[in-house]
């Protein structure tokens, strides 16, 4: 297997450490394989790759498309990030509840974030890139987003100075994503 299950979270977040092969040439890795997903219950189709750049201190999130529903498999290939995933499935047993990876270029986590969660990042460095591939192509119609400080989520951030987009200053809170009743 070239990515091993390393802990699991929120009734489907899953995150994988890859077997990597080093020597003194440098290192090779597989980020990942159709086959080892599915043995993990990953029955994914990835149809996008998404590939962001932040400076340190931005944070980009909770982002989420809920038409066509999205998977998401990310990683951080330079730098490194505080990811945060938000379930947002209404009828789950852990709707509103948070879950915090640290994922780096470093230690080349992997996370599977299965439809019906609100993502979001921390760059912790200059220069973090982001890479994920995604289950569904991107459409403005069918995407939103819930506030990165929602007192309701409480999110514990790992900065005092958050950098951050207006769109995601006047996102919509959990309640209100909660009136609205769309089921994943």
């Amino acid at each position: 297997m070239a990515l091993e299950l390393i802990d699991e979270k929120l009734n489907g977040l899953k995150l994988f450490e890859p077997k990597v092969y080093s020597d003194n040439r440098g290192w090779f890795f597989e980020s990942w394989r159709a086959d080892d997903l599915t043995s993990h219950g990953i029955n994914a189709t990835f149809l996008q790759d998404n590939h962001s750049l932040s400076k340190k201190n931005v944070i980009r999130g909770m982002h989420f498309q809920h038409s066509p529903p999205q998977g998401k498999l990310l990683r951080v290939v330079s730098g490194s990030a505080q990811v945060v995933e938000v379930d947002i499935r209404i009828d789950s047993e852990t709707f509103g509840q948070w879950e915090s990876f640290d994922i780096s270029a470093k230690n080349k986590r992997v996370l599977w974030v299965p439809p019906g969660f609100a993502n979001g990042f921390l760059a912790l460095e200059d220069n973090t890139e982001v890479q994920y591939k995604v289950t569904n192509y991107w459409s403005p119609e069918g995407e939103s987003n819930i506030r990165f400080d929602d007192p309701e989520i409480g999110i514990e951030w790992n900065t005092n100075s958050p950098i951050t987009s207006e769109r995601d200053k006047k996102a919509m809170s959990i309640a209100d994503w909660k009136k609205d009743g769309f089921r994943f």
